[in-house]
């Protein structure tokens, strides 16, 4: 999806071409997984984060075109909105140092961004969602002006037929109201964790990375509020899935932003099976290249919004590979605590993924869905049901169960045993004290009921480069 598309339009031969592409290049992947013609190296990490562009009224501001012009860098590009971009860090071999690498790295481009946003008067902030955005901002007007993002709202209403979106979120206060365009989508920016994975390993990898999704979001929850009413923790879950809700009569059972419909057994390629069968092209454009180069295959998964996503990408001699991207953290709260959880998260698949009863065999699909939207929900107090039938709040397993789990795991990748340490009593430190971004956030706004000063604090506090569990309230 971050590519720009090329072509002349949405006709139906570009339907159909894109769609006989589409057949042969899942085709091709599933055999040449069959044929080990994906890498078997071991395992590499990286990241996407979404952030926002703030003025000095601590609005949103629509700035990113020459934002990204005076910034010029490859590792930041732009997002759906204007006032949205996206910074990326360079892939790490998971061993050594990697882990303070990708902190130094984002910590340097995070401000360099900083120093580019003061001269036109604006901030970065990394949250999962603004606390004093207003519907009016999330506006076809302020849109970034790449074609695809143009094409994606086309294509979205007219599967609606042209209904307007309904969005309903049930949550501490309740929000009801609709829209007429995909831009709700750009309220919720993430922190993404890619993990490049051995193909053997892929499957496994995805299914525990599914089993995980709800102790992480509850860890990392950072999105309360939304239009000035507080509603889930990571009230961006429910946001994106109806923000993008096609009413597609092709798959009323598959929504494009999804839990999922299951867990992978063995053929880690039957995701894009599944996405050829079940989802409607949103973006026709037929791409130059080998059916190998899996050009159309990647455009089309970018347009179904897994919370936990299998992907294609290619090594730099060429030879493709398959990670899974860990879409369910939020962006924020601070440098450090993102990549604590990243690294949380590194720790526990690899665990999860070795073990000899495999957790998707201890934890049904629908029960692992079932404990990520309690975590959503709630956060670190939400009960869920987890391995041998044990019931307990999202807190207690990861005090109990899973920090030990990631330790170990990081312990055996030989990670450095100060970055290990580090990022380790981070996420401690954070359970201790039951102070995740949601929060602290839902703290503040309840002693100083000021949405303002909530996002004042919050910029400041993200500056100064603390975890969460020390701002001050």
């Amino acid at each position: 999806m971050g590519k720009e598309v090329a072509g002349s339009g949405c006709t139906a031969n570009d339907f159909e071409g894109f769609r006989r592409r589409l057949e042969e290049e899942t085709r091709h992947a599933h055999a040449a997984y069959f044929r080990g013609a994906f890498a078997e190296d071991a395992l590499v990490a990286g990241f996407e984060l979404e952030a926002w562009l703030i003025g000095s009224n601590l609005l949103p501001v629509p700035r990113n075109v020459t934002f990204l012009e005076r910034l010029n860098s490859p590792l930041v590009v732009p997002e759906l909105s204007r006032f949205n971009v996206e910074l990326n860090g360079t892939p790490q071999p998971l061993r050594g140092t990697a882990l303070s690498q990708l902190e130094n790295e984002l910590t340097a481009t995070w401000q360099n961004c900083q120093r580019v946003a003061a001269d036109d008067d604006s901030s970065l902030v990394a949250i999962g969602t603004l606390p004093t955005l207003r519907e009016d901002d999330l506006s076809l007007s302020n849109m970034s002006p790449a074609r695809r993002y143009a094409i994606l709202n086309e294509q979205i209403f007219r599967l609606r037929g042209g209904c307007p979106l309904s969005l309903n979120i049930a949550g501490i206060d309740n929000l009801s109201t609709t829209h007429s365009d995909v831009m709700l989508e750009a309220a919720t920016t993430s922190f993404q964790v890619h993990l490049q994975v051995p193909a053997g390993e892929a499957a496994r990898a995805y299914n525990a990375s599914l089993i995980l999704a709800a102790p992480l979001v509850a860890l990392a929850a950072n999105s309360p509020f939304l239009f000035e009413r507080a509603l889930w923790h990571e009230t961006r879950v429910p946001l994106f899935e109806q923000a993008v809700d096609c009413c597609d009569p092709g798959c009323p059972q598959h929504m494009r932003v999804t839990f999922g419909s299951g867990y992978l057994i063995g053929d880690p390629t039957a995701g894009f099976a599944e996405n050829l069968a079940s989802y409607t092209v949103l973006l026709p454009f037929e791409i130059p290249g080998p059916v190998d180069s899996y050009a159309h295959l990647r455009l089309h998964n970018g347009t179904i919004w897994r919370w936990s996503r299998m992907l294609i990408g290619f090594d730099e001699s060429g030879r493709p590979h398959l990670r899974v991207e860990q879409r369910v953290m939020p962006a924020g709260p601070s440098i450090v605590d993102m990549i604590a959880n990243a690294a949380f998260y590194y720790g526990t698949v690899f665990m999860l993924t070795r073990q000899t009863l495999a957790p998707e065999a201890q934890i049904s699909f629908a029960q692992a869905r079932e404990n990520f939207y309690l975590a959503a929900r709630y956060g670190l107090d939400a009960q869920l049901l987890w391995f041998g039938g044990r019931r307990a709040s999202a807190a207690e397993l990861l005090e109990d169960l899973l920090l030990p789990l990631a330790r170990a795991g990081l312990e055996r990748l030989d990670l450095s045993t100060a970055d290990v340490a580090r990022y380790m009593e981070v996420i401690a430190g954070r359970l201790r004290s039951r102070r995740n971004g949601a929060a602290w956030q839902l703290a503040h706004h309840a002693r100083h009921r000021d949405f303002a000063r909530l996002t004042a604090d919050y910029l400041h506090h993200q500056r100064q480069l603390m975890p969460v569990h020390e701002w001050p309230i």
